[in-house]
């Protein structure tokens, strides 16, 4: 039988009878709801649906990316009081001048002193004065990049150093006047610091990295890439020091270092993840062996590239006992032949290697492709440009198959980059 239907004041008081969200949950509720949601975008919408849900919202959030001036980072400021994470970084193609000026960092430093990281990577605008400001101003900064900030010197620096005592990350790329000043007040008032990048930084020391490695003793990632004045005596004392923390070392072109900085890598840092030597012509066979026999189980990312003395022993052993490696790059490496991956293709090796560099290896051949595409199964990433004796055509005559995710580099520059690649170097 088919229920009554209810009709006028037969019907039931609560049907039809509506709640407003807002008067059945609190505050603290939907702060709850609102740590459920994952991006960033859902977050916003969040914000969307009334003024209280806006002003829940713009309190609980604690990263934020703009480009704005004084008054708009006021602002920001009021409205965001609990920001942790801001970044004002700037394009290197769309950056305009001066963007971030010191008198914005005067507002940050004043109004969100909170801020744990700040990126301001490519604002060209701001000066010692700015950074001075930041280091009176933000004691619990922990993250800072001003990579290719150049009117930034060791006098701007080295007051963030001595006012944020809680500094782990600490990014100079491209600051060329930044000196062992620095690292010498880094060393005396940041204990805790993680990470440093002084890729470029070439007034930078042997010395400097000594007294680095006297107070800051648990470096996990290192970049002094381009630092000329940097050889084996800066390397091995940081390694020494650092052997149980150290992950990342970058010395791209660092015409002084060369075998017994990788030897001394080899025996003391068996957690290394990234390394590279890129340009470090000097390193030779029985060091990269060394290096891959210890960090067998570690080692992810080897960049390679331009050392003349590698050859097809060292390059075997890295890629049959780097069982966890995804990305190497092996370009401009001359003594490099087939022979290096025919051997691991009899052995029925199968590698992780996600990515390939092998620009300008003038003696392999389409024969070795075959051989890497029999062992590398989950390439995504093959460069073979300026490589002489393998074309397009060559391949597609061989019949090679490559996996359908890859994306394989017949042409181009030498000096084009992949931001793909790029992350894993």
């Amino acid at each position: 039988m088919a229920p009554a239907k209810l009709e006028g004041c037969d019907r039931p008081k609560e049907e039809g009878a509506r709640v407003c969200i807002n008067d059945a949950l609190t505050d603290d509720e939907l702060r709850a709801v609102l740590g459920q949601l994952e991006t960033e975008e859902e977050r916003d919408l969040f914000g969307l649906v009334c003024k209280r849900w806006l002003r829940l919202q713009s309190t609980e959030r604690r990263r934020l990316r703009a480009r704005a001036g004084p008054v708009m980072l006021r602002r920001m400021a009021d409205r965001f009081p609990g920001l942790v994470e801001l970044d004002l970084s700037q394009s290197a193609s769309r950056s305009f001048y001066p963007g971030v000026t010191d008198s914005d960092l005067a507002v940050i430093a004043a109004g969100l002193r909170n801020l744990r990281v700040l990126d301001l990577h490519n604002c060209k605008g701001i000066t010692d004065v700015g950074m001075t400001t930041l280091g009176n101003g933000l004691p619990s900064l922990q993250s800072l990049d001003v990579s290719q900030c150049r009117k930034v010197t060791d006098k701007g620096l080295v007051a963030v150093a001595s006012g944020c005592s809680y500094l782990k990350r600490l990014h100079v790329t491209g600051s060329k006047s930044i000196t062992d000043e620095l690292l010498k007040s880094l060393s005396k008032s940041c204990p805790c610091l993680e990470d440093l990048g002084l890729a470029g930084c070439n007034n930078i020391t042997d010395t400097g990295l000594s007294t680095l490695a006297d107070g800051c003793r648990h470096i996990k990632s290192l970049d002094v890439s381009k630092c000329t004045k940097i050889s084996d005596v800066g390397v091995s004392i940081v390694a020494e020091v650092a052997s149980s923390s150290l992950k990342v070392l970058k010395m791209l072109d660092c015409l002084r270092v060369g075998d017994k900085s990788i030897f001394s890598l080899a025996h003391v840092c068996h957690n290394l993840e990234t390394v590279v030597i890129g340009g470090c012509r000097d390193v030779s066979d029985e060091s990269i062996k060394s290096l891959s026999l210890v960090c067998c189980h570690s080692l992810r990312s080897l960049r390679m590239d331009w050392c003349l003395n590698i050859s097809d022993s060292s390059l075997k052993c890295v890629l049959s006992n780097c069982r966890h490696l995804v990305a190497l790059d092996i370009g401009c490496c001359d003594k490099i032949t087939d022979s290096a991956f025919h051997s691991l293709e009899m052995g029925g090796f199968e590698s992780q290697l996600k990515v390939l560099k092998m620009s300008n290896c003038l003696k392999i051949t389409v024969s070795g492709v075959g051989s890497i595409l029999q062992f590398c199964m989950f390439l995504e990433y093959l460069d073979l440009r300026s490589c002489p004796h393998i074309t397009r055509l060559g391949c597609q005559q061989a019949g090679l198959q490559f996996p359908e995710c890859c994306r394989t580099n017949f042409d181009g520059s030498l000096g084009e980059s992949e931001v793909m690649v790029d992350l894993f170097f």
